[in-house]
């Protein structure tokens, strides 16, 4: 099945094992897109200076330059890049660091199988995508993948808009300026594209999940944020995308950040983001009701959101309820 959308874009596969790269240019041969191979990372950096690169897939060893020095060297050649490393189980702390730390995207563990090269390079293309246009700030565009992110989780549909949608309710309440609104817009719906970087095993788990995988997705709002810093768009959006689920007592992640420490327009999305979370059937439970949702909230008051954000959520709520 053809990758969509990708016919424009180039994907690099770095290996000094020339049988990995004949593989790998094989199995993405007829899927839409442009396939370049290196055999050496001096060769990768040539070739990514002279075109664009969506995204390059490395080998961590190799001789005269590893993996990670390569993908490090192409950041400041190409930030727009998306950076997947290939290693083996003996250098995967390494390349878990790097993950950390913003200079990787993903990894794929060799010998890696075809399901997963797979999925991580459209993973990676969806990234390119995203940071592309946001960087035009093309609203048609940028909602169009609210929605694409939100597939990777069947349960989440719709909830990218709804959030929007209640999130300018809240902001028109508060008094805030038209500008910021439509900032808060572009926020509500690329406030989860960190999730990109999520497994979807872990998105669609059925049941509760373990420390381990929580951890991971406690990366999304830095993920996010890291995506539309290095697309340029404004600081008010990079804050919403960031600071979504601090919260008022400072117990949130990732800053722990509490009350006014925590910018306006986060608090804002935060609240329509966990209002509408609650009233979603997902695999574990059943939505709240209105009465469930209205004594949850309450219950939130000083802990994890402003008292005063809350009682305006309420009159919101009481509104629409009464149309």
């Amino acid at each position: 099945m053809p990758i969509k959308n990708a016919v424009h874009e180039t994907v690099l596969f770095v290996d000094d094992e020339r049988s990995y790269l004949a593989y790998t240019s094989g199995i993405f041969e007829n899927r839409g897109i442009n396939i370049l191979t290196a055999n050496s990372a001096l060769e990768a950096l040539k070739l990514v200076e002279e075109q664009s690169v969506a995204v390059v897939v490395s080998d961590n060893e190799m001789p005269g330059m590893r993996g990670i020095e390569l993908l490090t060297r192409i950041k400041e050649v190409s930030p727009h890049t998306v950076k997947i490393m290939m290693t083996g189980s003996a250098d995967l702390a390494t390349t878990l660091a790097a993950i950390n730390s913003g200079e990787v995207f993903r990894f794929v563990l060799k010998p890696w199988k075809k399901a997963e090269m797979l999925r991580a390079v459209k993973d990676g293309l969806r990234r390119y995508r995203v940071l592309q246009s946001i960087k035009r700030e093309d609203e048609f565009i940028l909602h169009s993948l609210a929605q694409t992110i939100e597939l990777k989780d069947a349960s989440t549909r719709g909830h990218c808009d709804r959030v929007a949608t209640l999130a300018l309710q809240l902001a028109q309440a508060l008094g805030v300026s038209e500008d910021l609104q439509r900032e808060i817009r572009y926020g509500s719906w690329l406030h989860d594209c960190g999730k990109i970087g999520v497994p979807e095993a872990i998105l669609n788990a059925e049941r509760e999940l373990t420390e381990a995988e929580f951890a991971i997705v406690k990366k999304h709002p830095e993920w996010g944020c890291e995506v539309v810093r290095k697309a340029n768009l404004s600081k008010n959006v990079q804050d919403i995308v960031l600071y979504h689920h601090e919260r008022y007592d400072g117990k949130g992640y990732p800053c722990g950040l509490t009350g006014a420490e925590i910018p306006l327009e986060a608090q804002i999305v935060s609240a329509a983001d966990i209002c509408d979370a609650l009233t979603m059937d997902r695999p574990y439970r059943k939505g709240f009701s209105s009465e469930e949702l209205m004594s949850t909230l309450t219950s939130m008051k000083g802990t994890n959101l402003d008292p005063e954000l809350v009682q305006a959520l309420f009159d919101i709520l009481a509104a629409d309820a009464g149309r």
